[in-house]
């Protein structure tokens, strides 16, 4: 994930050597120094902090030491701090959670009730996320020197925002780092030259706004030295969005005018800055282009491209084979770890393999802490962890310095902006140390079963989903004897698909627009993320139902029984990840049927649509 992109003049007196040089120093001081680092962190967390409403109910009484915080403050969820949040929403501005003035909201891809968790935040945090986004570059130039010397092809949208029944912005991290004078503003560096113009990042339409940073990003095509998105799946889309489009984009760079469905005024200036009439590139990408394999399009058409950046940890590394298809398998570097509650650390030996990645936690950041995880089952792709700690469980976290190497365990954090001891939901394994400070490899999101974008879908919603669907068979005599499912990213964008083994015990055949109409319920049953991908990002596509032969789950689990699983515990399981399994299922589906349209969606959370 790219810095802010900068147009600002380089001062006299710049030395970008001496800067990287600093840059790596400071990383070595908070490493070495990882337990001092963080005993300030929570000092100054408590100290500022000591008069607010939610430390005082739990009896802190202004304590700022460790062993008091750990006895007194309980390890919480979202759902536990969600009725003070929704006061500081509601307009509420008392010191509840934090003494600072909580300056906006960050919603979340993870959600509760089917709605986007709203993390507070505060103005000064701004400046943390830009000090981890400082640590890259510097990070990097010791495995590829030289970057300096040209451009980045990032390709950075914004999302919709809302606004809070108090008058408060609600809206996804970047869209807020990105709208901040922090990356509109950012003082001169020669590794935050990027290829898109800031108008066309801010630009809210997402056709706009892919149409104009791509073609920038080919009029500069000699000069990108590094291509990129947030997530692997962004990046696949816009070279998909490239395959469709080619033609017009080619088009306005032979005659130097910008197409007619590009309407907004700030991106047509920014982006006639750059496009000049280039015949000759025009013929070069056409040309390309045209080829019948797009293997390897990305070094063709940007051919001084030294590596992707892109997250392909978690779920996103099943856009792997993707990326390395069309990147003739360039290195695909994952920088950064960071989640809307807080920016964590950043991957100290960028060039590793996807399944080697480890984040180092920087200890400036937030205070964290570590629950164990134990697995009951070792196969399983999703952990499952518990909603509320017993005592002893409270007791087991381990301050960072103190977790042990192969150890899995799942992240809590204390903020600067008022969340404390709050679990984010990440599972991670520790990797090894740089200095004092772990490295951890992002095992999974808990609970999740599905993905395809930044939705985040786990099994109870799934269930709860098909449950509403299947009523629409009630009249035919038909019942759902089992069902699984896989996120499809073979087709981009991606979508979900379930396999449904139906019980018959009617005459009536069942029409098609019924299990259309049980596409679309689920849709309409899942939460707000996903159907945000769905109706406004374009991240996700319809989902499918695929009717499978019967008998086919029996066969599914005479598989797994094969491969060693024990007869007594088998359990159908609800999403499924490995190949020959999504083979075995897909074989015996009979028919399959499209959700016929997008479910409903609207920015902000459906109860304040009556408020505002």
């Amino acid at each position: 994930m790219p810095e802010a992109p900068k147009n600002t003049q380089k001062p006299a007196d710049y030395n970008l050597e001496l800067k990287n040089k600093k840059t790596l120093q400071f990383i070595e001081d908070v490493t070495s120094n990882a337990d001092e680092v963080q005993k300030k962190v929570l000092e100054e967390i408590l100290s500022r902090n000591a008069h607010v409403e939610y430390l005082q109910n739990h009896g802190l009484n202004g304590h700022t030491d460790r062993e008091t915080f750990k006895k007194v403050m309980p390890v919480i969820t979202y759902e536990d701090i969600q009725p003070h949040i929704d006061r500081i929403a509601n307009g509420d501005t008392s010191p509840i959670l934090c003494s600072k003035p909580i300056s906006e909201f960050l919603t979340s891809s993870g959600t509760s009730g089917g709605e986007r968790k709203l993390m507070p935040t505060i103005e000064e945090e701004l400046g943390r996320r830009s000090l981890l986004y400082s640590l890259l570059m510097p990070v990097m130039s010791q495995f590829v020197p030289g970057l300096e010397k040209g451009k980045g092809m990032y390709f950075l949208f914004i999302k919709s925002e809302a606004k809070t029944p108090g008058g408060l912005v609600a809206r996804p991290v970047l869209t807020s780092y990105y709208k901040s004078n922090h990356f509109k503003d950012r003082p001169y560096d020669p590794y935050t030259n990027y290829t898109s113009p800031n108008e066309t990042i801010l630009c809210p339409d997402s056709y706009q706004s892919m149409y104009s940073q791509m073609l920038c990003g080919l009029c500069q095509h000699k000069e990108v030295l590094r291509v990129g998105a947030v997530f692997a799946s962004g990046f696949i889309r816009a070279i998909r969005f490239l395959e469709k489009h080619w033609r017009l984009l080619c088009n306005d760079i032979r005659t130097g005018t910008l197409d007619a469905q590009i309407t907004d005024q700030s991106v047509r200036e920014a982006v006639m800055t750059i496009l000049k009439p280039d015949p000759k590139l025009a013929d070069f990408i056409e040309a390309e282009c045209g080829k019948d394999s797009w293997q390897g399009i990305i070094t063709r058409l940007w051919p001084n491209t030294k590596y992707v950046d892109v997250i392909v940890t978690g779920t996103m590394s099943q856009y792997i084979p993707t990326l390395d298809y069309y990147s003739n398998g360039l290195p695909l570097v994952c920088t950064m770890y960071a989640s809307s509650e807080c920016y964590f650390g950043v991957n100290l030996k960028p060039l590793c393999k996807p399944s080697e990645v480890s984040y180092t936690l920087v200890p400036t950041m937030a205070y964290f802490e570590f629950l164990p995880v134990h697995r009951n089952n070792g196969v399983t792709n999703s952990i499952s962890v518990p909603k509320s700690l017993n005592e002893k469980e409270q007791q087991e976290l381990v301050d960072l310095v103190d977790v042990k190497l192969g150890q899995e365990y799942e992240l809590v954090v204390t903020t600067y902006a008022g969340l404390y001891r709050y679990r984010v939901g990440d599972v991670l394994r520790v990797a090894g140390f740089k200095n004092k400070a772990p490295q951890f490899n992002f095992i999974c999101r808990k609970n999740v079963v599905l993905s395809i974008d930044s939705d985040k879908t786990d099994e109870v919603e799934l269930q709860s989903a098909v449950k509403n669907a299947v009523n629409h068979l009630l009249p035919f005599d038909a019942t759902l004897a089992e069902y699984t499912s896989y996120a499809d990213t073979t087709s981009i964008p991606g979508h979900y698909v379930l396999f449904w083994e139906l019980s018959l015990d009617g005459t009536t055949p069942i029409p098609p627009s019924v299990f259309e109409d049980c596409c679309l319920t689920i849709e309409e049953s899942l939460n707000s993320v996903y159907r945000q991908g769905r109706v406004s990002d374009k991240s996700i596509g319809p989902l499918e139902i695929k009717i499978v032969e019967p008998g086919t789950f029996d066969k599914l689990m005479d598989y797994a029984i094969s491969l060693g699983a024990s007869i007594n515990q088998y359990k159908t399981p609800r999403c499924v990840k490995f190949a020959p399994i999504v083979e075995l299922l897909n074989s015996r589906a009979v028919s399959s049927y499209f959700s016929p349209k997008c479910p409903k969606w609207l920015p902000g959370h459906k109860q304040w649509s009556n408020k505002n």
